[in-house]
């Protein structure tokens, strides 16, 4: 007999972004005249920069050619990519991150869906609410948590993000070993200050937990005064791995590439208490079950670092992060309480219902 993963029968009908997708798709066709801005979904519309695209297109040259064709890379990343990574995005903000601490990966939705599967099954999990589904379905999947009921599952710890501790959650009472924080936040748009983060590393160490710590929305941050990595904080590289992509940053949606940062020193422990380093079993996981993202792309992503590719992806940022002040202005006008929008794409809006 084939027997399923029963998890699966835990989740809703379907995940939230394809939800959203067939519910514009069914207005759509039931009202062709109607133009539409979609505001569900975190695509972007600009093409990829100058000079990303003469760097992919060199690339792709440099594969017609048996002097510079590339096979299979390296599973964890070219290393002028993960060089270049760690120089602007770590080393230029006084972290101390290696390129053999970054992982190439083809985006962040997948890598923070994967991470859980290093971890025990009994390990509970700390997600925030409200808070991007992928955190939440793949530990379903996994057997973390009971059924769903009255909106949550059972099993998870929720860390109620709300207008009045400016949708940035406090450690919980209730003990946890895996936190997934997200800032500058999907969906509300918030951000969190450097005391507000010393307070979640102080309490991983405290208690032996991990965070997963997505950045992806790092690049839209303009206030100086707040934290761009979970690493710019003492004592995270004991106890945080984080996320980032270039989906957003530089309109890599489409062409797929992001990366995972996990710290020599980062630890998890065996049933009996024995330190591990992540690192090398998420390497082991890496290594057998990814092949590498393309080497044109790869070339294309390292072109976002330099001198053209920073001010091309500045202005595309900019041009965005108008867009999210637009529709801000737009709908205080209209009498709807917003938040989020300064150092976020994203628009958080009072609108007295569920949004779905």
């Amino acid at each position: 007999m084939i027997r399923i993963n029963e998890n699966y029968s835990k989740l809703k009908a379907s995940y939230l972004f394809s939800d959203i997708a067939k519910r514009v798709s069914a207005f759509q066709q039931a009202n062709p005249d109607n133009k539409l801005i979609k505001l569900g979904i975190g695509d972007v519309t600009k093409p990829l920069t100058p000079a990303c695209l003469e760097a992919f297109h060199r690339a792709v040259d440099d594969m017609a050619a048996e002097e510079t064709f590339r096979g299979y890379g390296p599973e964890q990343g070219y290393g002028f990519l993960r060089e270049a990574i760690a120089a602007n995005d770590f080393a230029a903000r006084g972290c101390d991150i290696s390129a053999d601490e970054i992982f190439i990966s083809d985006g962040s939705k997948c890598d923070t869906g994967n991470i859980q599967e290093i971890f025990s099954n009994d390990c509970v999990i700390a997600v925030p609410d409200p808070v991007y589904p992928v955190y939440v379905d793949t530990n379903v999947m996994a057997g973390r948590t009971g059924n769903w009921k009255d909106g949550r599952y059972e099993g998870l710890v929720y860390l109620e993000s709300t207008n009045e501790n400016g949708f940035v959650p406090e450690p919980s009472s209730e003990k946890a070993d895996v936190i997934y924080l997200c800032f500058p936040n999907n969906p509300t748009g918030a951000t969190a200050t450097k005391a507000q983060l010393e307070a979640w590393v102080k309490y991983a160490l405290d208690n032996d937990a991990l965070i997963l710590f997505d950045a992806a929305y790092e690049a839209f941050i303009r206030d100086d005064s707040i934290p761009h990595s979970i690493y710019e904080i003492e004592g995270a590289r004991k106890c945080a791995i984080e996320f980032r992509s270039f989906s957003k940053t530089a309109g890599f949606t489409g062409t797929r590439c992001a990366f995972t940062v996990i710290p020599k020193e980062c630890r998890g422990f065996t049933s009996s208490g024995e330190r591990v380093e992540l690192h090398a079993i998420w390497n082991r996981r890496h290594s057998t079950k990814f092949n590498g993202v393309s080497y044109p792309v790869q070339r294309a992503a390292e072109a976002v670092y330099s001198d053209q590719g920073k001010k091309e992806v500045k202005e595309i940022i900019d041009y965005y992060l108008n867009n999210a002040r637009i529709i801000r202005s737009e709908m205080t006008s209209l009498g709807y309480t917003c938040y989020g929008g300064d150092n976020s794409p994203y628009i958080w809006i009072e609108a007295g219902m569920d949004s779905l």
